[in-house]
């Protein structure tokens, strides 16, 4: 197993009984400290027909300081964009990871905009967490003669800070995850068991945008203009797909990340059911596309009820997560993650005084 716990605390969030907007579930949430001290939650709201909206929710704590349940707050966005909506009447926005950026003095919400093109990487900011202005679709330079605008993306993150690029320069980084033609698990699953990976376009890249970082108060981020492979599926239990899951935060080793792989099940009768489990990746402080350690095993695999059965079966899918300042423990950190697709939980994980010995080397041309 790998030399990171996490334990469970509990489910956090699941539908509302009677509220519309939560009848097809409640998930993936970003997790952020506001400036009061208080943690607040950016669920998605799941809709019938798949409509979704990002809602905001204050998480509510014991005693002991664990978190017991959340306050509804609201809504911070729901389709209005051309970007976010189908015509059929439907659209999402989807899945959201917030940071505060150092450099721009605001909170930076990036999502999943889900329109008839397919989902997009898109943008919000905010200087109070409640009230939220779009930024627009990310925007990339070619990629090899790709227009990477018209290729499906999600899971995107942004690092709290000017990070180095491959050159040096300071940029503002983001983590995210193109899905091109042919690498979705459901495509990759009817491969056989050993099968060769596309090292580019089965990846978790780290982009860069050097024009981000020249307004303080920017009505879009500017153009991500390079682009680098970051981490590739290498073990079995990730073997489908890997995508990048909590913001990247930085601790005594390093910028952790909690992401997902996903794998398929034993089945008889045909059919690939799939199987959605959480690892964890430190990259280098100095150079942040290199990776420093990443997990041999899941550290989180569905095995509770409420992530066995729900919309989407056997998911377990991190998206948030909170350092424990506030409990004098800067070494722990509280997981945020979605519960087939259905509910909220909540996972601690407490950082080793030590790199574990055993880690798995990204190696170019592998199999899997």
């Amino acid at each position: 197993m790998s030399g990171f716990k996490l334990h469970r605390l509990g489910m956090i969030m699941e539908p509302e009984p009677g509220n519309p907007q939560e009848v097809e579930g409640v998930l993936n949430p970003a997790a952020v400290r506001g400036r009061d001290g208080e943690l607040y939650l950016f669920p998605r709201l799941v809709a019938k027909g798949n409509y979704s909206r990002i809602g905001i929710a204050r998480v509510r704590f014991s005693a002991d300081g664990d978190p017991v349940g959340v306050e509804r707050l609201g809504i911070a966005l729901e389709p209005e964009a051309d970007y976010e909506r189908r015509p059929d009447g439907s659209g999402g926005c989807e899945d959201p990871r917030v940071t505060y950026v150092e450099p721009l003095h605001r909170y930076i919400m990036s999502y999943t905009a889900f329109s008839a093109q397919g989902p997009r990487i898109a943008f919000a900011q905010s200087e109070d967490l409640l009230h939220w202005s779009r930024l627009g679709l990310a925007t990339f330079a070619l990629w090899h003669g790709i227009e990477l605008a018209d290729v499906d993306d999600k899971d995107a993150s942004l690092f709290p800070v000017a990070i180095p690029d491959s050159s040096g320069h300071l940029e503002l980084g983001m983590l995210h995850r193109p899905l091109f033609p042919g690498t979705r698990p459901e495509e990759t699953a009817c491969h056989p068991a050993s099968r060769e990976v596309d090292l580019d376009r089965e990846s978790i890249w780290i982009s860069y945008c050097p024009a981000a970082l020249k307004s303080r108060a920017p009505d879009r981020l500017g153009q991500f203009t390079s682009h680098h492979r970051l981490a590739t599926p290498v073990s079995p239990w990730e073997r489908l797909k890997i995508g990048a899951g909590t913001p990247p935060i930085l601790t005594k080793h390093g910028w952790l990340i909690v992401y997902h792989g996903v794998s398929e099940l034993p089945v008889t009768g045909g059919g690939h059911p799939l199987c959605y489990s959480a690892g964890v990746m430190l990259l280098s402080k100095q150079h942040p596309r290199l990776i420093r350690y990443r997990s041999v095993e899941p550290v989180l695999t569905p095995v509770l009820p409420q992530e066995r059965d729900g919309t989407v079966a056997n998911v377990v899918f991190p998206t948030g997560i909170d350092r424990r300042d506030d409990l004098g423990t800067p070494d722990r950190f509280d997981v945020y993650y979605g519960m087939a697709d259905k509910r909220i939980g909540v996972a601690r994980l407490d950082l080793p005084e030590q790199i574990p010995a055993e880690a798995v080397a990204d190696a170019p041309g592998a199999k899997v």
